[in-house]
C-alpha cells in the first residue's frame, strides 16, 4: 500500500514550477537569470550548449506569465515528441503544422483562443501565413521563443531563409518578450543573430560551451567501417548513437555493414521517402540501443538524452557543424564519445566541393574559412577541447579527457619532406606541364616503379626515390597536413590534382619551417563507461529492471522512453531505492505529474527488486 503524492505549494514562481512540474530542486548556470529576464518582460539572446537546459528558459516563463508561449521551431518532425514530453509533466502544449488535418488544426486554434494552452509550437514558415498571424492577434501571447536561432545566420551552418522574416515578431507584437536560443554561435554568428532578429535591446547570456562529459577523439582514417565497428563493439555495445556520413550511398552501406555485424542500425537521408524517415526517427527515439547512420539531414533538435556516442566517418564542413552534431551525445550529462575518422581524401574532397559550390566568391571564402578552422582542430597537437572552445571565443585549460591529452601527439620538423614533395609538384609542372594527385606524387617520392610511373617516364625526375625516409602512410599524413596548412592546394580541374600556393615559395627557399603532427601509436583508449556508469553493483540489477519497465511503459503510451524518465533519474532511483512516494518525489527529474502517473508502478519495481535480492 503506497501513500498519497505529497502536497506541493501552488505554482506561482519559477522555482516552484521547476520543482513541482519538472522535478528539479535548483536551476543550473544562468537559467535563473534568463528566466527572470523573460518573466519580467525583457528580451533575451541565449547561447547555451546542447544539454545545458535551454528549453526550461522559455518553458518556465511561459508557465509563469499570463497567456500562451509561442515557440518557433524548424523541427516539424519532432514537434509531436516535444509536445508529448511536455504533456508527461502536465504542461498543456500543442503544435500547428502541415502534418495535421483541418479538424486537428481547428481544435488547436480553439484551445489557443480559449487560453487552454501553455505552449504552442510553430514552424517559421507558418508565421509567414497571414491567417496564422491573425490567429495570434486574437489570443494572448506570453512570449515568443525562437529555437535554433543560428538558422537566421548566413555565417552559421544551418541557414534557413524562413528565419529571416522573424523580425516581424517585434514589429507586430512589440510588447511581447522574445527569447532567441542556440547551442552554436561564434562571435560573428552571435552578432548576426542579434541584428537579423532585431534584438538590439536584448540581454545576452553566453554560457560556457564546454561539455566535459564528452570525450573528443580524432584518429587517422584507414579502414573507417572497421574502425567504427571496433568503437561500437569494444566501448559502446548496446548503446544508442549517431553515425554521420557525407553521402547517401555511404549512409546506406555503413548501416548495412553494421547490421551485418550484429549492430541494430538504421539509415536516414533526404533520399528516403518521408514515411521511411519518420519510422526510422521514431524507432531511434523510442527504442534503446538503436544506431542511426545519417547525413546531416538528421539530428537538429533531437532531445534523446541517452545518445552515448556520435561518430563521423567523413570530415564535417565546419567547427560549428561538428560541435552541434557531437553535442547530440550525452545530453543527460553521462560520459559519451565524439569520434571522428579523418584522412587525406577528406581534405581533397572538401576543397574540391568548395571550388565547385554555387554562390559567389565571398560565399566560397566563408566555406574555406569554416574548413580551415575544422582542419586546425583535426591537426592540433594541443588539447582538442581548448581548440574547440577557443573557436567560440572561450579560453580554457587542457581537459585531460580528449585523445591529445590522453595520448599526446608529437610535433616534428617536416621542412625537408615538405620541400621534396613541393619540388616534385614544381618539376612535374615546369618540365612536363603535368599535374597529379597525392597517390602518384607519393609513388614518385618512394621510387615505386608502378605502370603509371613507368608510362609517364617519371623515373627520370630528380625527385624519384628521394623520399624513402617516410612510409606511404607517413607521406599521406604529410600531404594532408600541407593541404591543411595552405602549403598545397587542390587544382580546379575537378580531378583532385595538387598545385602550389603562394605560401609554398617560402618553404622551398628555406625561409619557413614546416611543423607536422605525428599521430601516436594508439593504445586501446580507456573504454567509455555506458549507462551503468558509477552504479554500485547492488544497484545495477534494479537499474536494468527500471529500464525494462520504462521501455514497456513508453511502448504502451507510444512515446520515447526518455519522456517517461531519463537514465539519470532511473539511476537516482536505483541508488536510493525509495520506499514511498514522498521519497520518490525527492529524486531529480520526478515532478508532481510523473509522481502521480508513474509513482506506484516505480515503487512496485523497486519492491520486487528488493524481494528478488532477498
Amino acid at each position: 500500500m503506497t501513500d498519497a503524492p505529497p502536497t506541493l505549494p501552488s505554482v506561482t514562481t519559477p522555482s516552484a514550477v521547476l520543482e513541482r512540474t519538472f522535478g528539479y530542486s535548483a536551476f543550473r548556470g544562468q537559467q535563473a537569470d534568463i528566466i527572470d529576464r523573460v518573466v519580467s518582460g525583457g528580451d533575451a539572446l541565449v547561447l547555451m550548449p546542447t544539454g545545458g537546459g535551454k528549453s526550461l528558459c522559455y518553458q518556465i516563463p511561459a508557465l509563469v506569465r499570463e497567456g500562451t508561449g509561442v515557440v518557433v521551431s524548424p523541427l516539424i518532425a519532432l514537434m509531436q515528441d516535444q509536445v508529448d514530453a511536455l504533456g508527461a509533466v502536465g504542461v498543456r502544449a500543442a503544435f500547428l503544422n502541415s502534418t495535421q488535418d483541418g479538424q486537428q488544426r481547428r481544435d488547436v486554434e480553439q484551445a489557443f483562443l480559449s487560453g487552454e494552452l501553455d505552449l504552442l509550437y510553430l514552424a517559421p514558415e507558418r508565421l509567414r501565413v497571414e491567417s496564422t498571424a491573425a490567429l495570434l492577434d486574437r489570443g494572448r501571447i506570453s512570449l515568443f521563443a525562437i529555437d535554433e536561432a543560428h538558422c537566421v545566420s548566413q555565417w552559421g551552418h544551418d541557414f534557413r531563409p524562413d528565419y529571416l522574416g522573424l523580425s516581424m515578431l517585434h514589429e507586430r507584437w512589440p510588447d511581447v518578450p522574445r527569447i532567441a536560443l542556440t547551442a552554436t554561435a561564434t562571435p560573428a554568428t552571435h552578432r548576426e543573430i542579434a541584428q537579423r532578429l532585431d534584438l538590439g535591446s536584448a540581454e545576452h547570456f553566453v554560457s560556457s560551451f564546454d561539455r566535459p562529459n564528452i570525450q573528443y577523439r580524432i584518429e587517422p582514417k584507414t579502414e573507417p567501417k572497421q574502425q567504427l565497428l571496433k568503437l561500437l563493439t569494444t566501448e559502446h555495445r548496446g548503446d544508442a548513437g549517431i553515425v554521420y556520413c557525407l553521402s547517401r550511398k555511404s549512409v546506406e552501406q555503413t548501416a548495412q555493414f553494421l547490421v551485418d555485424n550484429g549492430i541494430p542500425a538504421l539509415p536516414y537521408h533526404a533520399g528516403l521517402d518521408s514515411g521511411t524517415r519518420a519510422r526510422h526517427q521514431s524507432r531511434f527515439l523510442r527504442e534503446d540501443g538503436i544506431v542511426m547512420v545519417a547525413t546531416i539531414a538528421f539530428g537538429m533538435g533531437i532531445d534523446k538524452p541517452d545518445v552515448r556516442f556520435v561518430a563521423h566517418l567523413d570530415l564535417p564542413k565546419s567547427v560549428e557543424g561538428y560541435y552541434q552534431e557531437t553535442g547530440r551525445a550525452g545530453r543527460d550529462g553521462l560520459p559519451s564519445t565524439a569520434w571522428l575518422a579523418y584522412g587525406l581524401q577528406d581534405v581533397v574532397q572538401q576543397r574540391r566541393m568548395i571550388q565547385e559550390s554555387d554562390g559567389d566568391e565571398a560565399h566560397r571564402r566563408r566555406l574555406q574559412q569554416h574548413l580551415d578552422a575544422m582542419l586546425a582542430l583535426c591537426e592540433t597537437v594541443e588539447c582538442r577541447r581548448v581548440q574547440l572552445l577557443a573557436y567560440f571565443g572561450q579560453a580554457s585549460e587542457p581537459c585531460g579527457n580528449c585523445d591529445t591529452c590522453l595520448t599526446p601527439a608529437e610535433s616534428w620538423d617536416g621542412t625537408i619532406p615538405a620541400q621534396k614533395l613541393l619540388s616534385t609538384v614544381v618539376r612535374l609542372w615546369r618540365e612536363r606541364h603535368q599535374r597529379f594527385g597525392a597517390g602518384h606524387l607519393i609513388d614518385i617520392l618512394l621510387g615505386k616503379r608502378t605502370p603509371r610511373v613507368i608510362e609517364q617516364n617519371h623515373v627520370e625526375l630528380k625527385t624519384f626515390g628521394i623520399g624513402t625516409e617516410l612510409s606511404e602512410q607517413e607521406w599521406r599524413d604529410a600531404v594532408r597536413q600541407l593541404l591543411a596548412q595552405g602549403l598545397l592546394a587542390v587544382a580546379s580541374d575537378g580531378y583532385g590534382t595538387l598545385v602550389l600556393t603562394e605560401a609554398s615559395a617560402s618553404v622551398l627557399d628555406g625561409s619557413r619551417q614546416v611543423r607536422l603532427r605525428r599521430d601516436p601509436v594508439k593504445q586501446t583508449t580507456r573504454a567509455m563507461r555506458t549507462t551503468g556508469v558509477d552504479l554500485p553493483s547492488d544497484a545495477q540489477g534494479l537499474f536494468e529492471r527500471l529500464r525494462a519497465w520504462r521501455a514497456d511503459t513508453a511502448r504502451a503510451q507510444g512515446v520515447p522512453a526518455y519522456v517517461v524518465f531519463g537514465d539519470s533519474t532511473l539511476r537516482g532511483i536505483a541508488v536510493t531505492r525509495p520506499s514511498s512516494l514522498e521519497e520518490l518525489g525527492t529524486i531529480s527529474g520526478v515532478g508532481a505529474k510523473k509522481l502521480e502517473v508513474y509513482g506506484d508502478a516505480v515503487l512496485e519495481v523497486v519492491g520486487q527488486s528488493a524481494v528478488t535480492a532477498a
